[in-house]
């Protein structure tokens, strides 16, 4: 599939941005510690089906700039990164925004700050920061690893050590475990993929979010960091439409492990089948 890949500046930073097909736009958000590639293997299934694809590298991700400080990996310049984006696109119709890991939770925050840019929101693995917190301990006890993320020095230590054997013993084919690994390793990289967590935990875990008002599909697969309540539990914070599906045969690389058959249920839900 022919993509038009460019760098385009927006929001003080150059984003790594590829573009296929026509119809529809669709907005795909990557998580920690992946990049525009982890919807490799999905997007042609939308171009097929007559939809316009836009995925990007997150900030700190991939070819996408990496500034340094916490405080440039706020919610509200990510989300700011997603408006550049589609701004510099020229995209003025609403968008459906699919987004897994962490690009699930900026998926959340997007539709419920600016119901009025998107149509419809995609959630992969991970709920509503809400029904997250309040999931109980099951979630907390799959989730310690943020606690070593938050660490500062620490968590990049842990994570490198050894040539990143955590990430490269990780359940996902040996090309993405590598380029994870390559994209990570380069200076500041690691540190900026953390302070992700760093930069939004209190937020995320203290204030208090809003309801999604847009129709929502949530989709969840077996977890090692993720427990399928949190995004059960989701529907009591959806306002709008809401559906969920679980799949099966996956980790929590859904879009690696199972591209054809994640397109298929979010394309069949977006025409109402």
């Amino acid at each position: 599939m022919h993509y038009d890949s460019k760098i385009i500046e927006a929001n003080g930073i150059s984003i790594n941005v590829q573009v296929a097909g026509e119809g529809p736009p669709v907005l795909f958000l990557h998580g920690f510690p992946d990049s525009l590639h982890l919807w490799d293997a999905v997007l042609p299934h939308f171009v097929a089906a007559g939809y316009k694809v836009i995925a990007y590298d997150q900030r700190g991700f991939g070819q996408t700039d990496a500034p340094e400080g916490e405080n440039a990996y706020k919610v509200d310049a990510i989300i700011d990164d997603a408006i550049g984006v589609l701004a510099s696109l020229k995209i003025s119709e609403k968008v459906i925004v699919v987004g897994h890991d962490w690009g699930s939770a900026i998926a959340w925050l997007f539709a419920i700050r600016h119901p009025e840019l998107v149509e419809r929101l995609v959630a992969i693995s991970v709920g509503h920061p809400t029904s997250y917190r309040h999931s109980g301990w099951a979630q907390k006890v799959k989730g310690w690893y943020i606690w070593m993320f938050l660490c500062r020095g620490l968590g990049e230590f842990l994570v490198s050590r050894d040539n990143f054997r955590s990430f490269r013993s990780l359940p996902c084919a040996k090309e993405d475990s590598q380029r994870r690994v390559r994209d990570l390793s380069r200076p500041g990289r690691l540190t900026a993929g953390l302070n992700w967590y760093r930069a939004n935990a209190s937020d995320l875990f203290l204030a208090k979010i809003a309801n999604c008002t847009v129709p929502t599909l949530g989709i969840y697969g077996p977890d090692i960091a993720l427990t399928a309540e949190q995004m059960i539990n989701s529907e009591k914070y959806v306002d709008g439409p809401w559906r969920y599906v679980e799949m099966t045969g996956c980790t929590h690389w859904i879009p690696l492990d199972k591209p054809k058959e994640l397109a298929e249920i979010i394309i069949d839900w977006l025409r109402g089948v």
